[in-house]
Order: C-alpha cells, then sequence, then structure tokens
C-alpha cells in the first residue's frame, strides 16, 4: 500500500477504537476456540492411529513356549514372518497382587523390559522412572490416579513390588513391567513364563492380512511353540469407538464460530462505511481510486484482526493444553500437544473469512459516487423517524405502549438500520443456539454417566466375601487360607432386620455361554426387585421375573435375534431358556453383558446386596452398625461414595463449556459494536432528549430497550436451533460409538431450563449494550448537542 493509503488506514483503526477493539476480540475469541476445537478434534480423529504410529505399535503380540523355541531363535523369526521390525523376546507372565488397603485389583499380565525404548512399542513414561532393580514395577497408565501412585506398594507372591512409574503402551503390551529377573521370580506353577514377541508388518490393514502374518509367523516356529496372538485391530476398534463420538460436536461448534465471527466481522466494516460515507466522498474527491477505498477498508478489518488472530492463537494454545491432558488420561494415548498445521490453518483460513467479509461492505464504498457520498453524510435526518418509514411507524406503534416514554423510544430506535438490527439478531441467536446446545450436551453427558453405573444409587452396598472385601472380592491376610464366602440368606436375614432398611436387591456376576455368541459373555443375575439398579432401556423393559434376559443392542445384532425370542444360556453347569425383553444401553466396551434373574441359575449365589435406607438414616452410620452385625458371617458393608465421573465426560463436558463462553461472548461483541454505532449516530438526538429533561438512568433504559426486542426475538429462534442441534447430534454421537441412546439421555430439557435459555438471548443483547449505555448516559448535553 502506498503512503496515502497507510496513513488512512492506520486513521481508520485509531479513530475507531471499539469497533477497532471488537474485530480484534471477536477473531481472538473464535480463534482461539477454533485452535482448541481442531487440536482436540485431530487428537480425537481416531487417536490409537497417532499415538500407535508415534510409538511403533505392535500389529501383532505374540506369545511362545520357551520350552520349545529359544530365544535366539525367537529373536530371528521375524524375518522369515515378512515383519518389517520386531522387539523380544520379553519374558512375561500373570501377576496378582493386593494393594496395602487390601484392594485386589483384576491379573495383570507382567512383562520384562530393560527400558522404555524399543523398536516395536517404543513406550512413553508418563511418571516417575524405570524399573531397574528387583521389587520396583512400572504400572500401565490407565491404572494412575488417587487408586495407584509413584510410591505404592503392592504385594505378590508374598513380594512387596514398589510402584516407580507410570507407562503408556498403545500396542497394551502390558498392564505391569519389570526387570526380566523379576518376572522370572514372580512366576509360579500356575502362572509359569513364556516369551513375548512384538512385530510390525509391511501389511496389516485388515484381518485378512493379519491372518496371512499369524500363518507365516506360525510357519516359522516348531509346532505348538506359539501359545497365542493379540491383533492391533482388536485395540484399535475400542480406541475409535471411544474417540468418534466427539466429532460431531466439535464441528457443530466450529460450524458456529465461523458463522458468528462473518457476522460480527461484516457487521463491523459495514457499520464503518454507514458511519462513514462523508468520509469516503473526501478521500474520492481528494484522488483516491475505487479500488483503493476498497482496500483501505478491507485493511482496517485485516489489521486489529490481525493482532486478534495472532492472541487467539496463542490463547487456544493455552486452552488446549490443559484439555489435551485430559484427553490424553481418558483415551490412554501419549504425549499428545497441538498440531502445527493447526497452528498455521486457523489463522490462514481466520484472515480469509475476515477479508471476505469485510470486503462485501467494502465494495460498497468504492461504489459510492464522490457527491453522493459526501451529501448523504453531511444531510440531517428529517422527521419523527429520522427520514426511516419503518421507523416512524415503529414510533407510533412504541408510542401506545404502557411503558416510559424513554424505554418506548429506545424500542423503535431498533427499526433505525434493519440490516445492522439483522446483524445483531443473527449474532443473539447463535449465542443462544450455542448456549442452548451446549447445556443440553453436558446434560445428556451427565446422564450417560449416570447410567453407566447403576451400583451407586444405592446407599449401601453389601459384600458376601467377609470384612477384607474390596471391590466384590474377599482379600485373606497372607499366610491365612481364604475364608468361605457368607451366607446369602443370612445376610440377607440381617438386611431385613437392620433398622433403616428401605429396599435391597441381591446381584452377582458369572461367566456365560448363549447359544449364537461365539466364546464367553458377562452374566450379571439379580435376586429380588432391581428395578432401581437396572440399566436404561432403549426399548422393552427392565426384568421384572424369572425366565427373563436384557441385552445390549451388539447381542442382538451378532445374534440376529429381537426383543421376544429366546435364547439358551449356560451358566456354570446351569442352562436355562430365557426369553430377550429388553435392549439395555450398552456400556460395557468390547465385553458383551447380559442381565438376568439369578432364580433362573439357582447355583449361582449373590455375591453383593445393594441396599437403599430410609429417609433421615445416615448410610455411612447404617453401613458400620450393619457391618458390625455381618462380619461375624463373613461379610461386610459400606456406604457407596458418590461415583466420579467418567474422564471422557469430563473432557467433553469442559470442552462445551469452554467453546460456549466464546461464542457467547463473540455474540455480546456483536451487539456491543451495533449499539456503539447506533449510539453515535444518535448522539444529538440524545442530547435533545437530556435538554428536554431525560435523566442518566432514562438514557441507559432507552439504549437497554433498543436491543431488548432483539434479544427476546434471538432467544427465541435460538432456543429451537439448539433444541434442534442436540437432537441432531446426540444421536450421531451414539451412532459413533455404536449403540442408541436411551430416552433419557436424548430428552434432558424440561421447560424451566427452555425459558431461562430464551431468555439468554435478552441477557446477551444487554449485556453487549452496557457499555455504550453507560457511555450514553455519562455524555455531556451541550458536548452532544453540538455533534452533527
Amino acid at each position: 500500500m502506498t503512503g496515502p493509503l497507510v496513513r488512512v488506514v492506520r486513521s481508520g483503526v485509531g479513530r475507531r477504537r471499539v469497533q477497532t477493539l471488537v474485530i480484534a476480540v471477536a477473531t481472538m475469541m473464535a480463534v482461539a476456540a477454533a485452535v482448541v476445537a481442531g487440536s482436540l478434534m485431530v487428537v480425537s480423529n481416531a487417536p490409537f492411529d497417532h499415538a500407535f504410529a508415534a510409538q511403533h505399535g505392535a500389529h501383532l503380540i505374540a506369545e511362545f513356549d520357551p520350552a520349545k523355541v529359544g530365544a535366539h531363535q525367537l529373536g530371528v523369526t521375524g524375518k522369515p514372518a515378512g515383519a518389517t521390525a520386531s522387539a523380544g523376546p520379553y519374558p512375561t507372565t500373570i501377576l496378582r497382587v493386593t494393594d496395602s488397603a487390601g484392594r485386589r485389583p483384576p491379573a495383570m499380565t507382567l512383562v520384562g523390559r530393560t527400558g522404555p525404548r524399543a523398536a516395536v512399542d517404543d513406550l512413553d513414561l508418563t511418571a516417575g522412572r524405570w524399573a531397574r532393580r528387583p521389587g520396583e514395577i512400572v504400572l500401565s497408565s490407565a491404572y494412575q490416579g488417587p487408586a495407584f501412585r509413584v510410591g505404592d506398594t503392592l504385594t505378590a507372591s508374598g513380594t512387596a513390588l514398589t510402584v516407580v512409574g507410570f507407562a503408556t503402551s498403545a500396542s497394551r503390551s502390558a498392564d505391569v513391567w519389570a526387570t526380566p529377573a523379576q518376572v522370572r521370580a514372580l512366576a509360579t506353577k500356575d502362572t509359569p513364563v513364556s516369551s513375548q514377541m512384538l512385530y510390525r508388518f509391511a501389511s496389516a490393514g485388515s484381518k485378512g492380512d493379519i491372518a496371512a502374518d499369524r500363518r507365516k509367523l506360525l510357519a516359522a516356529v516348531p509346532s505348538g511353540a506359539l501359545l497365542g496372538t493379540r491383533s492391533y485391530l482388536d485395540t484399535k476398534r475400542a480406541a475409535d469407538q471411544g474417540a468418534a463420538p466427539t466429532i460431531p460436536f466439535l464441528v457443530a461448534f466450529g460450524v458456529l464460530g465461523i458463522v458468528m465471527s462473518v457476522i460480527t466481522v461484516g457487521s463491523v466494516i459495514s457499520g464503518a462505511v454507514g458511519t462513514g460515507l462523508r468520509r469516503i466522498g473526501i478521500l474520492k474527491a481528494i484522488g483516491f481510486t475505487p479500488g483503493e477505498v476498497v482496500r483501505a477498508y478491507v485493511a482496517q478489518a485485516l489489521v486489529p484482526a490481525g493482532v486478534g488472530i495472532a492472541l487467539g492463537v496463542v490463547l487456544g494454545n493455552l486452552l488446549a493444553v490443559p484439555l489435551l491432558d485430559d484427553t490424553e488420561q481418558a483415551y490412554g494415548t501419549a504425549s499428545l500437544s497441538v498440531a502445527w498445521w493447526v497452528d498455521v490453518l486457523v489463522p490462514v483460513g481466520a484472515l480469509l473469512v475476515v477479508g471476505v467479509a469485510a470486503l462485501v461492505p467494502a465494495l460498497r464504498a468504492g461504489r459510492l459516487r464522490t457527491v453522493e457520498a459526501i451529501a448523504v453524510g453531511r444531510a440531517p435526518r428529517t422527521g419523527r423517524g429520522g427520514g426511516n418509514p419503518l421507523r416512524a411507524r415503529a414510533h407510533r406503534a412504541a408510542g401506545r405502549l404502557p411503558l416510559p416514554r424513554a424505554v418506548t423510544y429506545g424500542l423503535a430506535g431498533t427499526f433505525a438500520h434493519p440490516v445492522r438490527a439483522l446483524a445483531m439478531l443473527l449474532a443473539v441467536a447463535f449465542g443462544t443456539t450455542a448456549a442452548t446446545f451446549a447445556v443440553g450436551l453436558t446434560s445428556s453427558l451427565n446422564e450417560v454417566s449416570a447410567v453407566q453405573d447403576p451400583e451407586n444409587r444405592s446407599a449401601v452396598t453389601v459384600f458376601t466375601g467377609g470384612p477384607s472385601v474390596a471391590g466384590g472380592e474377599h482379600v485373606p491376610a497372607p499366610g491365612t487360607p481364604e475364608p468361605e464366602p457368607a451366607d446369602p440368606a443370612k445376610v440377607s436375614a440381617a438386611i431385613e432386620a437392620q433398622t433403616g432398611t428401605a429396599s435391597y436387591y441381591g446381584k452377582g456376576q458369572q461367566d456365560a455361554t448363549v447359544t449364537g455368541v461365539s466364546g464367553t459373555v458377562r452374566a450379571t443375575l439379580y435376586q429380588g426387585d432391581s428395578t432401581r439398579g437396572g440399566y436404561a432401556m432403549i426399548s422393552g423393559h427392565w426384568l421384572t421375573g424369572a425366565g427373563q434376559v436384557v441385552v445390549p443392542g451388539r447381542f442382538l445384532d451378532s445374534t440376529g435375534t429381537g426383543i421376544g425370542d429366546s435364547v439358551r444360556v449356560r451358566v456354570g453347569k446351569e442352562t436355562a431358556t430365557l426369553k430377550i425383553v429388553g435392549e439395555d444401553f450398552d456400556t460395557s466396551g468390547d465385553e458383551l453383558e447380559i442381565q438376568a434373574n439369578l432364580a433362573d441359575f439357582p447355583a449361582t449365589r449373590p455375591q453383593m446386596f445393594l441396599v437403599d435406607v430410609k429417609p433421615g438414616v445416615t448410610p455411612a452410620a447404617y453401613a458400620e452398625k450393619l457391618a458390625a452385625r455381618i462380619e461375624p458371617l463373613g461379610a461386610d458393608a459400606r456406604a457407596n461414595a458418590p461415583s466420579e465421573r467418567d474422564n471422557f465426560v469430563l473432557v467433553l463436558n469442559t470442552m462445551a463449556v469452554l467453546l460456549t463462553l466464546m461464542l457467547v461472548t463473540v455474540a455480546g461483541l456483536g451487539v456491543l459494536n451495533s449499539v456503539v454505532l447506533d449510539t453515535r449516530e444518535r448522539v444529538h438526538d440524545l442530547g435533545v432528549c437530556k435538554a428536554l429533561g431525560m435523566s442518566p438512568r432514562q438514557t441507559v433504559s432507552l439504549v437497554l430497550a433498543s436491543v431488548a426486542g432483539i434479544g427476546l426475538l434471538g432467544g427465541l429462534v435460538g432456543v429451537p436451533a439448539g433444541y434442534a442441534l442436540h437432537g441432531f447430534v446426540l444421536p450421531v454421537m451414539g451412532h459413533a460409538a455404536g449403540t442408541e441412546l436411551p430416552r433419557s439421555v436424548l430428552d434432558v430439557y424440561e421447560t424451566p431450563h427452555l425459558v431461562l435459555l430464551g431468555l439468554a438471548g435478552l441477557a446477551i443483547a444487554l449485556l453487549g449494550a452496557l457499555l455504550p449505555a453507560g457511555w450514553a448516559a455519562g455524555a455531556r448535553t451541550a458536548t452532544a448537542l453540538r455533534t452533527e
């Protein structure tokens, strides 16, 4: 740009401070939201693939019998099998541990490695250090949290093991790592040492490729040496299924942010053109060409937008860091960071959007004739409506309302600039849409979190395994024999006799086989009225009696059955034909789980009882008294603490709240800009009103009233739009996770909520107009009267 053009741009940016600030802040918030959403979309788009590639994950994890194939032969099996890289052999065994609180987690896969680095399955240490000596172990980062920390001591086969670190394996190659010598020392007759090998292949994109690779591997070792294999495709499917639901709602917020930034920038530049007609005419009169005028007004938008974009990238990266940390924990992935190309693509896209949004009103400035621009810019408005017939009619209509004159005058002022009013309406409507969608989304996610853990709806849990019960499993003291489980009938009688008992039901879990399903499924069996502890239903109903079974949708799909059909279920030595009466909300991950009545399998005993207490009874006190009564029977009781929210739900809730606040802020800035332009144009009129006796409070009421109608209308438009967006996005998120959603998750809006959300549009408009209203109230009457 030439020297005179640069001076014009600099003058315009400096003179219109509010508009400059609005563009800078609006673009900053929009870019920050886009960086956060974009970075989270990148890491949530197949997070397993990113972590797997970064760690050179194993396409195939193979376990061999060391008695049939030696370490040297295993080390060279990769070449004849067609592997591009391999690692191992590592000694491995099954580890059963007990922590200092007596809890016994499920059996863990223990692997011996001298360090985290390897050509295949290159681990990431997330805390602590690697195990270097006997008695030290490293846990998978999946265990990291309140239950296990660095420095904790676990016991296995009488050996004390200290947790010295946590590591992430995208391949899920182990739950625990230790030195090779420690693994061999912890092996027992029931859990002997085997050899683990990790392989990467050139072709491993499908089950057929993995099957072919496995056949080559089988041919490269002696018969019977290969004990088992695990494909990375199984781990990938579970990881991608958990991440996929984030994409639809991030896209929804992204689209809202783009639309609102276009509205805001377009409104600002359009207002600058509308209020600067005389200036445009003067520029043309002194020799500026139409093209230079267009470039001047586009530049006046790009300069503050550039500053806002730069700040937005920095802010977006700062805000993304804690969210990426949470996402890393939720998805079990490693070392997540903002992708470099997000920091490049978002600013370039934002500049393009701002440029296009500014170009349309700037072209209008370039087309204006010199004389016309000067004449229109100097001409005062005439008549009660300021030369605007629509505003004049609005004044007459508003004058009939039983409201203070300042309020009716402000209401009529809405129609002074229909285009500007439309821009404000769209900004408020989109802001209300974002707020409505976010409220529904967070409510639905909280409901999902609640229905995933129906056991915690009960006040007290009674275990039939003895005083040291933890997680449903009795842990005996070292050197003592395993006690017999408590008699459920006696425990049940004690619960009934306990003062304060309102209701209770029994529950147990067993492995089962079902006709039409390969392998085993987990059967949860209920005794008594389990309605309170029932899972959310997608269709059909919960268990009401014997001979019934409730199954997830994946069960129906895999077996080709439907509600009303019968299936044969075998638990232990007992077999029963059960009728499918309902489809429950499937939250069991890869493992199939069915719900049935314990009466259909009499040999199975309840492992726990879930108790509800009467109003006014404290669960902790009830559990303490009941525990004293049933401990001699070999059982224990404890009050249920409120369950912690799932990390995945917390990540989504945090993202929704953050992005909504940004979008609502942008909407408020759009209102602020429009009201500033209106107030400056009407400053002479406000001076006249003040000269006639209008007080500062009435002036504030006048300015706020000018946006009140737009706020209410924006709320009326935005709430149904947000409601509809929620109704569209939530089922898409459910389908991405491979399940339908129950009505309790979808129907989360209540009438009072919708009314308050409708008033949110009014709140956005009033907050956006509050600053210029205060400026108008504080302006001196004489100064306002001298303003043209």
